[in-house]
């Protein structure tokens, strides 16, 4: 991983100097993960595209101001979600609407949701479940789950308190929950 990390860096710093080959690499390294986010976020292909080339057009004219103490990734993801938020204005009020004070019990977060996908059949009805979410909550299981990202780096990608991002999240799931219960009740009935 920290020659992953190594070769990321030096990445960075030729790009900053204006090596677009270097850049060029480094989309590549992240390109995918912008769009399934983008496409996860907004539910529409065209848009998740646009919304990537943009993130990535933006990355390199502010590249030469990219300080290194964040993540690259990070900082793609915050680029990508304020061009989401700008294609979808009601994603950052439904955000900015969730309850940071609300008190709730968080999993273990060693019970990762795909612990729990036994099957192909479980895994495509887990995908369509986070398609039917709100998509303040595809953004943040987004995030969370196929990105990776920690609570407090999805509170600096988004723009929000980490109560907000907790709050959101534990939501999310909740819904998730009831809608494969539902699924899986219609299945055995």
């Amino acid at each position: 991983m920290a020659i992953v990390d190594r070769e990321e860096q030096a990445l960075i710093k030729e790009a900053q100097a204006g090596d677009t080959d270097a850049f060029a690499d480094l989309v590549t390294m992240h390109g995918t993960l912008v769009y399934n986010l983008a496409l996860r976020t907004l539910g529409d292909v065209q848009e998740a595209e646009d919304v990537a080339q943009e993130t990535f057009v933006r990355a390199w004219k502010a590249l030469p101001r990219f300080r290194a103490d964040a993540r690259l990734s990070t900082w793609l993801y915050r680029i990508a979600t304020n061009l989401c938020y700008n294609r979808l204005p009601r994603l950052k009020r439904e955000l900015a609407a969730l309850d940071p004070d609300q008190e709730i019990e968080l999993a273990d977060e060693r019970q990762k949701v795909e612990e729990a996908l036994v099957s192909a059949e479980m895994i495509a009805q887990v995908n369509t479940a986070v398609n039917q979410l709100p998509e303040s909550y595809r953004l943040l299981i987004s995030l969370r789950h196929m990105q990776g990202l920690s609570y407090a780096e999805i509170a600096d990608v988004a723009n929000l308190s980490l109560g907000s991002v907790k709050t959101g999240i534990y939501r999310a799931r909740q819904q998730l929950r009831k809608m494969l219960a539902e699924e899986m009740g219609r299945e055995n009935g």
